[in-house]
């Protein structure tokens, strides 16, 4: 792989100058330039060590480019450039072997072991099971799942895990808008409580509920039945809630090891043990009739409650004691996605794991950042309690699965992402998911046309690529295994989408320049290797995002130039 081929021929080139340190190899950075008169890749390692080794930056890099082992099946060139970069050129040898070399290696094409099986836990949606699933939890499953997939493409054991909170006034307020709305059905007033829910789903709930009963005299009599037995009528609402966000998460695409709930630590005693352990560790304190952590000594700005004075737990005492067992069911790693609401309680759990003894770097949380729903150019309203709002389920049907999990992945998580929803309706190359499928439809669609006239693709034989668009192309596919890393690495799905229009761009100029199936058979079949390695990367990139990668689309050959 290029990255580790890079990595150890700096090692290697810093040994033979006698600037070796781990640390020092720990600052390289690698990056792909944007400009292809920058090379393939380039460093500014130099730049980072020149101060502490005393020498200018551009000495330092010109040493290091005359160490670089000389890989000639590699890198043809190894450049310095401006105040001390150091720019790297693929030799024309790799180039040619490479669209062989990625149809061999098919669906692996892209991964590999960074990370030696680090067990990592995403948690992703966790949205309270009072509704159904907004677009904000769209956008959330669509990284969530994506990262987990990018995770074990780079040599982790990454599982994702949804926290259902089905604890508190949130779940007790569902039950109690579920009961006005049953006694609504059954033909008695009830006042509807204040802060209740008061979506059109709230009623689907209720009369599937009395369904179930059936229509009998018994049945009203078993229907009066639940509606007093509160707690039973809270629990009915909750799993069909539950059921139905789970049914449309799967349909979506977004995969979980498992579904967790809060209410399971509270029943084995997971959140009073919790508190005993920090007890133990002496870092619990009493004050003004409640209990309180120490969270100021682990970097916190102020100490935090965890027992308030009638003796029932903070919502934070539940979330130390989940992370607790996160890491007790040996997760060395988590990652939380949350949404901007909960910035503020970053800083308090991560203190309050320090507290309890956990790795500094056990818990990483992503921010996924709200989402503005556009249609004719105005925002789409979107309101859980008011019931004016567009579901997960809305948007399946109105715009597709694929177009929806390719759009929320089109901008940083970090990001606010307006989603125009005419846009995403349209069948030709404004909508940027369209367009990247139809390049997979269009080589599809090449290498039967080929295959019926008894051309496959070249193996086992040298390839010559000389055209600058085949090259272009090759440079691009290229950077893929880099990409992912990169992606999983940073936390940053949106370099797929990105990447992926970038290389069908790249291979939509490739084809209107080069013919691909001519007389000449030993180009033709050159060519089709080369296209098929497209094919590959391609399918790879949008199987990374749960996006599927079709081999016929209708329309496609009129809606794309």
């Amino acid at each position: 792989m290029v990255w580790n081929a890079l990595t150890e021929g700096i090692a290697e080139a810093l040994q033979s100058a006698g600037w070796y340190t781990r640390e020092r190899l720990d600052r390289l950075e690698l990056a792909i330039p944007r400009e292809p008169a920058h090379g393939d890749w380039t460093t500014n390692l130099a730049l980072l060590i020149a101060r502490e080794l005393g020498q200018p930056p551009r000495a330092v890099a010109e040493r290091l480019a005359a160490a670089f082992p000389r890989d000639h099946a590699l890198f043809s060139a190894i450049e310095v450039a401006g105040p001390g970069f150091l720019n790297f050129r693929y030799s024309q040898p790799f180039l040619d072997r490479l669209p062989a070399r990625i149809v061999g290696q098919g669906e692996t094409y892209g991964t590999a072991d960074h990370a030696g099986g680090l067990h990592v836990q995403v948690e992703y949606v966790s949205a309270n099971p009072t509704g159904p699933l907004n677009v904000v939890s769209a956008r959330a499953a669509a990284v969530g799942a994506t990262l987990v997939r990018l995770l074990n493409a780079t040599g982790h054991r990454a599982e994702g895990e949804f926290y259902v909170n089905d604890s508190g006034s949130q779940v007790e307020l569902l039950g109690e808008s579920v009961a006005a709305r049953l006694a609504e059905l059954l033909g008695e007033e009830r006042p509807f409580p204040e802060q209740g829910y008061q979506g059109e789903y709230v009623r689907e709930l209720a009369a599937t509920m009395l369904e179930r009963l059936g229509e009998s005299a018994a049945a009203e009599g078993r229907a009066q039945a639940v509606l007093e037995d509160r707690a039973t009528l809270q629990a009915s609402a909750l799993e069909e809630m539950l059921g139905r966000q789970r049914h449309d998460l799967d349909e979506y695409g977004a995969e979980f090891a498992r579904w967790f709930r809060e209410s399971s630590l509270h029943e084995s005693g997971a959140v009073e043990e919790t508190l005993r352990a920090l007890v133990l560790r002496g870092v619990i304190f009493d004050a003004d009739g409640a209990r309180w952590l120490k969270t100021t000594a682990f970097g916190d700005d102020k100490d935090r409650v965890v027992v308030r004075q009638n003796g029932t737990p903070t919502y934070l005492l539940p979330d130390i004691a989940y992370h607790r067992d996160k890491r007790a069911r040996g997760f060395r790693h988590t990652i939380d996605l949350w949404g901007p609401d909960h910035h503020g309680h970053i800083l308090p759990l991560k203190a309050s794991l320090l507290a309890l003894g956990l790795e500094p770097d056990f818990l990483e949380v992503v921010i996924v950042q709200q989402v503005n729903l556009l249609s004719g150019g105005k925002p789409v309203r979107m309101s859980k309690r008011a019931g004016e709002f567009i579901t997960l389920r809305d948007l399946m049907e109105e715009v597709g699965s694929d177009c929806a999990k390719f759009f929320f992945l089109l901008r940083s998580t970090s990001a606010h992402l307006d989603f125009d929803l005419d846009l995403a309706k349209r069948q030709n190359d404004e909508n940027p998911a369209y367009y990247v499928q139809y390049a997979h439809a269009r080589i599809a669609s090449i290498l039967r046309y080929a295959a019926e006239r008894g051309l496959q693709p070249a193996t086992g034989h040298e390839a010559s690529y000389a055209a600058p668009e085949e090259v272009a192309l090759i440079r691009t596919l290229a950077a893929f295994p880099e990409v992912v890393r990169g992606a999983a690495m940073a936390r940053e799905p949106h370099r797929l989408p990105a990447y992926l229009m970038e290389t069908a761009a790249e291979f939509h100029r490739f084809y209107h320049a080069c013919r691909v199936v001519s007389d000449d058979v030993e180009r033709s079949r050159s060519r089709l290797t080369l296209v098929d390695a497209a094919r590959v990367v391609t399918m790879n990139g949008l199987a990374l995002m749960g996006v599927t990668a079709p081999e016929r689309m209708e329309r496609a050959a009129e809606a794309i130039s």
